[in-house]
């Protein structure tokens, strides 16, 4: 049976997935096309433009918030030492929703919606442009993200379809073009290596790893992805019940989109799908 047949047991009305390849997509499930709220999925997307404004030479990744000219001096004046790097990795000591300090920059990695937010302001200034409008630009028409839209937030409040999804995964197996190397092995290893902190739904971990808008799976436990999925598999999940993952070891990658917000269901169903998405695809 078809790994992704799962999904009809979900407790949801609607939901879509693939599993994809470099070639592109190799199984599917559902209306491919159907746009959903990606909630937090919606990060590592904000990420990948971020860092093309970077190659760009709009940002500067490692230079210090209060010498942008990008920040307002108050919100940088909270965060002395925090550079985009660290935002985008969760670890420059901003709280969870507010533009304020909670920790020392690279002391903690904590989770947050306000730096994204205050990512895309820095982005704006830099590029001159709404950063909806950037982000369309940057990633979604180079890799054909037709469905793709961002309706506020650069934190959580992009929609797309499982098949903007899946031709991004395929991308990132497969890169040509979008970025440098360097960019993205960045964005897909871990940044300040060490660090503490919560997991969004699955606790504390000892050693909390991120990249630059990317989740690194390491050997979290417990966490959404599956026991097969390899220590390098990177991706993110949302709060709307959303999720992407793509394991380099098994040149694999997954998306999964629902209508159910992220609870005890999905802490369930996301790592079994993601075993027998292994078992089946894997190589």
């Amino acid at each position: 049976m078809n790994a992704l047949q799962q999904l009809r047991s979900w407790p949801v009305t609607r939901a879509a997935a693939a599993v994809v390849s470099a070639a592109g997509v190799i199984a599917g499930h559902g209306d491919l096309d159907e746009p959903f709220l990606l909630a937090s999925v919606t990060k590592p997307l904000t990420a990948l433009a971020t860092l093309v404004a970077v190659e760009e030479g709009a940002l500067g990744l490692d230079v210090a918030l209060g010498e942008t000219g990008l920040v307002d001096a108050s919100v940088a004046a909270q965060l002395p030492g925090a550079t985009l790097r660290h935002l985008l990795a969760h670890a420059s000591g901003i709280a969870p929703d507010k533009p304020i300090r909670a920790a020392s920059a690279g002391t903690r990695r904590i989770y947050s919606n306000a730096g994204y937010d205050l990512i895309g302001t820095m982005v704006e200034a830099a590029t001159e442009m709404p950063f909806a409008q950037y982000l369309s630009e940057a990633l979604f028409a180079p890799l054909a993200m037709s469905a793709a839209e961002l309706r506020g937030s650069p934190a959580k409040d992009a929609w797309a379809g499982v098949s903007d999804l899946a031709g991004l995964l395929a991308h990132l197996l497969d890169p040509a073009g979008l970025l440098h190397a360097s960019s993205l092995q960045a964005a897909t290893t871990v940044q300040f290596p060490g660090l503490s902190g919560v997991l969004p739904g699955f606790g504390r971990q000892e050693h909390n790893d991120w990249g630059l808008g990317f989740e690194i799976r390491d050997h979290k436990q417990p966490h959404w992805t599956g026991a097969r999925n390899s220590p390098a598999t990177y991706g993110h999940f949302g709060r709307s019940g959303t999720m992407v993952w793509l394991d380099p070891a098994a040149g694999l990658a997954l998306v999964a989109l629902s209508d159910r917000p992220f609870d005890e269901w999905a802490a369930n169903a996301w790592p079994a799908l993601s075993d027998s998405v292994l078992d089946e695809f894997g190589r």
